[in-house]
């Protein structure tokens, strides 16, 4: 599964300090900038692809592990490598701006006439930016079709021709800059069905701010959602990542009797929440959720990025009752082993993962996109409007 996250270039973002290699090799660090366009984080005063993706972790918690640069070149060359892109028009275009002009229907297209369909944006649906990032999406999924189609993506042949062009025209960081990189990443997108392959934008709203409304804002209702399916490796095509057999058996662990609040022994320990997790997680077991049984086990051997919740087969409904009380989901309890707590008595191990936010908070993830979120696949032809 894969999803594609376009951000608005008129979105108002901050941008963080960020570290930079300038042409001439030397090093600088470029201020950052507060209320600005997301399109600020490329290319103005000396900022280079990583300040994008400073910018993208800064504004969706999410850190991109690569990146790609594909310019206007790029666009010609690459759609010309594949022997052109299919795309559906449901209405005649003709764009002075971008300088495209093709009747309704279908067409494939390369080159200059490529690069003017994903520049078009006065003549598809509202008129703006978020038209024009539809318009793309269908145009990256059409790609993607024509990929699939041809065996490119399966053929190490086809795909080393293919890499050769992209070597040529996209700027890459350095996990990514050579012919067979780029060649073992496309035969593994190779393997990705298009039905599996999202495509969705942040979501969001007018900028209140402005009478003339030329930017927007993120729409703190949806987008905070969104990342976190993506955060979460959540599908938002909803096909299963794993066997439904280890599905069930992670969901039953929550299925079955709990016990007392009064009966469960758990030493809870900081593994990367914020300082005083465990103290303050503690207080509020004991005092508002009858977990009086538990106690402050310090800090854990090593850092988590989730909670987890370790216990012994005979401490399962104490288990239970303890993933009610913390909102936790099955994949974060861990059947194993029991510890001694300070009375020598058995206990159950509730470790504070970086995605803790504080007691009473659930630490259950989404497990699907909301419906009311706007998402296309690739699988699906879609018509310029």
């Amino acid at each position: 599964n894969a999803t594609a996250l376009s951000i608005p270039r008129d979105l108002i973002v901050d941008i963080p300090d960020c570290p930079t290699e300038q042409e001439d090799g030397s090093r600088k660090v470029i201020p950052g900038a507060t209320g600005v366009r997301f399109n600020t984080s490329l290319g103005q005063d000396g900022r280079t692809p990583s300040c994008t993706m400073r910018t993208v972790t800064e504004l969706t918690g999410i850190t991109p592990d690569n990146f790609m640069v594909a310019d206007f070149n790029a666009v010609k060359t690459l759609t010309s490598a594949v022997g052109g892109v299919e795309v559906c028009l449901a209405k005649d275009i003709d764009d002075p701006d971008s300088h495209l002009k093709l009747p309704k229907g279908t067409h494939t297209i390369e080159g200059e006439t490529a690069l003017a369909y994903v520049r078009t944006r006065h003549s598809v649906g509202f008129g703006g930016d978020l038209s024009r990032i539809g318009l793309q999406q269908q145009f990256l999924s059409a790609l993607m079709r024509k990929l699939k189609s041809n065996d490119t993506l399966t053929s190490p042949s086809k795909m080393i021709k293919l890499a050769e062009a992209g070597t040529e025209a996209l700027t890459v960081d350095s996990q990514l800059d050579s012919i067979n990189k780029l060649k073992d990443l496309g035969l593994e997108l190779g393997k990705l069905n298009t039905e599996n392959l999202t495509f969705t934008t942040v979501p969001v709203i007018d900028n209140p701010s402005e009478q003339v409304k030329a930017t927007v804002v993120l729409d703190e209702a949806q987008a905070p959602q969104v990342f976190d399916l993506i955060r979460n490796d959540v599908s938002f095509t909803e096909v299963k990542q794993k066997k439904k057999k280890e599905k069930a058996a992670v969901a039953a662990r929550l299925k079955g009797e709990k016990a007392p609040a009064s009966e469960v022994r758990v030493r809870v320990l900081n593994g990367g929440a914020a300082q005083g997790s465990a103290q303050k997680t503690l207080s509020w077991l004991q005092v508002q959720e009858g977990v009086t049984k538990s106690e402050n086990g310090g800090n854990a051997p090593k850092e988590l990025s989730r909670t987890t919740l370790e216990y012994a087969p005979d401490q399962a409904d104490q288990a239970r009752r303890l993933a009610a009380v913390m909102g936790l989901s099955g994949s974060a309890m861990k059947p194993g082993e029991s510890v001694t707590n300070s009375q020598g008595v058995p206990a159950m191990t509730l470790t504070l993962g970086k995605d803790f936010k504080g007691p009473g908070v659930s630490l259950t993830p989404p497990d699907k996109a909301p419906d009311d979120i706007k998402k296309s696949t690739a699988d699906k032809v879609e018509c310029a409007k």
